[in-house]
């Protein structure tokens, strides 16, 4: 069928935190959640079992690991057994849970800044140390790694590599010879990686998403991959994720550390997983050609109407990383465009060290709906000139 994501879906009063966190008169583009109906079996799935009338305690769904089994494979030439793959309810969930299964208070993570916020917070939280090995900024606005300092950062007490792939908010697909330096930096210094690989089916033309684990046996073992159909089928809200650990002794640290703590996926979430996995790459495809023609759009406004706003290029994820350093502001991108546009973006500094002056654009919307927002942007500071 053919998907309409044009039509504007009135998300107010819905309880959506990305439509009600800011005023009535905001047009919100920071959370990660797109506005862009989801699937139609998925919601055929859920209506069929919300019918159903009935909703207890779900089983252990050996039927969803079946089918993430055969995904991986079919996506990736990955092979995993349906064993290795633990059910979660989310993935800050997930990183949250390795970081505790896997260090020791004073050990320390390491991560790539800028990147995604939560995974600054969550060494903290199991009273580890966070280990900073920021990407390098270039002059043409993308993000490479610089190795020897991500060789420099690892030392004796580095226990855990957190790595976003592909990237948020930067926007990068690792190729598989990154991820290959990366692993085999890690391997060395006998590090464990936990990678957080939720916005891999959000790839676009010309890049390929590679799993780190899938890339040998030895780099399998020490990692734990954590996925999800949340952003790919706009479902967060229904809560389902997974970790795939091959290395069964992983496996076990990640089930003991979750016991008790930790609740399974709720039966709506198992629901919309499988009828996304199974039934919604149709939308999918169509999804990401519409997501291009956004990027586009907003590439050429920003050129016609906004040049001193740089944009990183990007090759995967829903999310624009604009540099406004050049911009002639007294306060914060952030706090500029909430005043003077009424607009709500994710502020470059919650993602860390290199993320002043940026903000964090979510161009998953109907694109009348990104139009406005750039029109509001450029208002704002013709205002100023």
């Amino acid at each position: 069928m053919q998907y309409n994501f044009d039509e504007i879906i009135p998300r107010k009063k819905t309880e959506s935190v990305k439509w009600n966190l800011y005023g009535e008169d905001v047009l919100p583009f920071w959370v990660a959640d797109m506005d862009f109906r989801s699937p139609k079996p998925v919601i055929d799935a859920l209506e069929s079992r919300v019918k159903h009338g009935v909703f207890g305690y779900p089983s252990e769904d050996q039927e969803l690991k079946e089918i993430i089994k055969n995904r991986v494979l079919d996506l990736y030439n990955w092979e995993i057994k349906a064993e290795d793959i633990v059910l979660l309810p989310g993935v800050v969930n997930g990183f949250n849970l390795v970081i505790h299964a896997l260090t020791q208070p004073g050990e320390k993570v390491l991560m790539q800044p800028p990147v995604y916020h939560p995974f600054l917070m969550a060494p903290q939280n199991a009273h580890a140390i966070r280990q900073d090995a920021p990407l390098t900024l270039n002059l043409d606005g993308s993000y490479t790694i610089d190795f020897d300092q991500f060789d420099e950062k690892i030392d004796e007490v580095t226990k855990l590599f957190l790595l976003c792939n592909p990237h948020n908010p930067v926007g990068r697909v690792f190729s598989k010879s990154e991820l290959l330096k990366m692993a085999n930096l890690c391997l060395r210094k006998n590090v464990f990686i936990c990678a957080d690989e939720i916005h891999s089916d959000m790839i676009f033309k010309g890049f390929q998403h590679v799993p780190i684990a899938s890339l040998d046996h030895e780099i399998a073992q020490k990692t734990i991959t954590l996925m999800a159909p949340s952003k790919t089928y706009n479902i967060a809200g229904l809560g389902c994720s997974f970790a795939i650990a091959q290395n069964s002794d992983l496996r076990d640290q990640l089930l003991k550390a979750k016991r008790g703590l930790m609740p399974g996926v709720n039966l709506l979430g198992l629901t919309a997983a499988k009828a996304a996995y199974q039934f919604g790459d149709e939308w999918l495809s169509q999804l990401m050609d519409y997501l291009e023609e956004n990027w586009n759009t907003m590439i050429t406004f920003l050129e016609q109407n906004l040049p001193l706003i740089k944009i990183t290029p990007i090759e995967g994820t829903y999310l624009a990383w604009l540099d406004c350093r050049s911009l002639p502001l007294e306060k914060s991108p952030y706090e500029f465009f909430l005043e003077k546009a009424k607009l709500a973006f994710n502020d470059g500094k919650i993602f860390g060290p290199g993320g002043e002056g940026f903000i964090r654009l979510n161009f998953g919307c109907p694109r009348s709906m990104l139009l406005d927002g750039l029109n509001r942007m450029k208002a704002a500071l013709d205002m100023i000139n």
